[in-house]
């Protein structure tokens, strides 16, 4: 079974609201909200390659990430193995560099979004992390 390396970077605004892109109808899993981020290339430390995806797709220079959770998903005839940050320091203006939708999302709206069944735990452990930062 083939495995693929991810670097995913939950982009937290000063409203709370949550960065999501709409994959492209003709990729796979296309049609469905995800969270920006992408594959790590062979030789590419993970931050580099959230780094690297996040100017690609949206346009955004982090300045600080967290790691916020690490996951597998087993998709059948592929693993993906997930490095998910949490970024609320970052620069620049969110926009779709690679044509697809973006939006910020409330925590609310996060939940009754279309995502790729890897997006499920990343979605909770979200809303615990906003839960936990609520109650400080």
């Amino acid at each position: 079974m083939q495995s693929i390396q991810v670097a995913i970077g939950v982009v937290v605004n000063e409203k709370g609201e949550i960065l999501v892109a709409l994959r492209d109808p003709a990729q796979e899993q296309g049609g469905l909200w995800e969270f920006p981020g992408g594959k790590v290339e062979p030789g590419e430390q993970t931050t580099q390659a959230l780094a690297r995806e996040l100017a690609e797709e949206v346009g955004l220079e982090i300045e600080q990430a967290e790691p916020l959770l690490s996951l597998s998903h087993d998709y059948g005839e592929r693993r993906v193995e997930l490095a998910i940050f949490w970024i609320a320091r970052f620069r620049g203006q969110a926009r779709a560099n690679e044509g697809n939708p973006i939006r910020w999302v409330s925590p609310q709206t996060l939940t009754g979004l279309a995502m790729p069944a890897a997006n499920q735990p990343i979605v909770s452990a979200v809303l615990v992390r906003l839960a936990a930062e609520a109650a400080r």
